[in-house]
């Protein structure tokens, strides 16, 4: 007898024994739970449910400053510090990308260029200077490699290739369908890193070819093609890292997608 009451009456013990700890009285407890919630936290718990659809409309990859951005899209008035605070609350964290591949720079390239963009990444017009570079994306298959070609002035992808193999020849494909697809008028500097498919004769025997001047990073430096890498770093956050592809041809129709 005396064990089923205390079991009837274990949530209210427990509450007497918090308040003593508190210094407070029950009756005053009870009052603050039946009160309603402040204005503050009515608008908190609405805000935290936009954030919450406007993350899951994402693909749960976005953070808190696209969060921001769509949240103010939509009429809303709130800084970031507090978008940072109500995420932390959802429980809410942005998706990232791959670590890069850990790499060493051994031997001399073949041929390397001057800096002659020098992170000049605001062009006034299309097909002036154009951005590439190459990364890779895992399969069950292996790895396949993505380079792109990437208009300054529009920001744009202008021509794309992947293959099974990182070499010289997937950067020349995604080149020429970037000037199949352009057709610029005047010459076009193209800026790369000193990766080997760029510094190689037939990337340079192709730019001679097709009026192309060459821009090159400094060795290391990848600041100098943010751009570019920018571009493969929102690619693999909000898309590539969230599947896992069997075959690199359903790599490549999904990434083209």
């Amino acid at each position: 007898m005396r064990y089923a009451f205390v079991a009837e009456h274990r949530s209210q013990f427990s509450v007497w024994a918090m308040c003593r700890c508190l210094r407070i009285q029950p009756s005053g407890f009870y009052a603050w739970l039946k009160a309603p919630l402040s204005k503050r936290a009515r608008e908190d718990k609405r805000q935290i449910e936009l954030r919450k659809e406007a993350w899951v409309e994402s693909g749960k990859v976005y953070g808190q400053r696209k969060l921001h951005d769509d949240l103010v899209e939509q009429g809303e008035s709130i800084c970031l510090n507090r978008v940072s605070r109500l995420t932390k609350l959802a429980g809410i964290s942005a998706q990232i990308g791959y670590k890069r591949r850990p790499g060493k720079y051994g031997g001399k390239p073949s041929i390397v260029v001057d800096n002659t963009l020098d992170r000049q990444f605001d062009v006034e017009a299309p097909d002036t200077v154009w951005v590439t570079d190459i990364t890779y994306i895992r399969t069950q298959e292996g790895f396949a490699y993505l380079a792109v070609v990437i208009d300054l002035f529009s920001r744009r992808v202008v021509g794309w290739s992947m293959q099974s193999r990182q070499a010289t020849d997937v950067v020349l494909q995604a080149l020429l369908m970037a000037i199949w697809r352009r057709k610029p008028k005047a010459k076009v500097l193209i800026h790369s890193d000193q990766g080997s498919q760029f510094t190689s004769m037939d990337w340079a025997a192709f730019l001679k070819a097709h009026d192309l001047e060459h821009s090159m990073s400094r060795r290391g430096n990848c600041h100098d093609n943010a751009v570019a890498e920018s571009f493969f770093n929102l690619l693999k956050r909000e898309r590539i890292r969230r599947r896992t592809y069997r075959t690199r041809e359903e790599a490549r129709r999904d990434v083209f997608d």
